[in-house]
């Protein structure tokens, strides 16, 4: 019983990589030029929205530590 078990586990695992491989077949995969491209932009955006964010947070902590030695 436990033969028959592996052998149709083992066919669905050859299978499932079968499957795989046929759909990666199918994909449209960017050329290197759109790649380095869409790269640089999410690198431009990650820089842009850090300099941002840590802008906010310096200029936040600034106010709290302003207000805290206020009152």
């Amino acid at each position: 019983m436990a033969k028959a078990t592996e052998r149709t586990s083992g066919n669905a695992v050859t299978r499932y990589f079968r499957e795989v491989r046929a759909e990666l077949a199918k994909v449209t995969w960017p050329s290197r030029e759109e790649a380095i491209n869409l790269t640089v932009v999410v690198l431009a955006v990650t820089i842009a929205l850090s300099l941002f964010l840590g802008a906010w947070d310096y200029l936040f902590s600034r106010l709290i530590a302003f207000l805290i030695q206020q009152f």
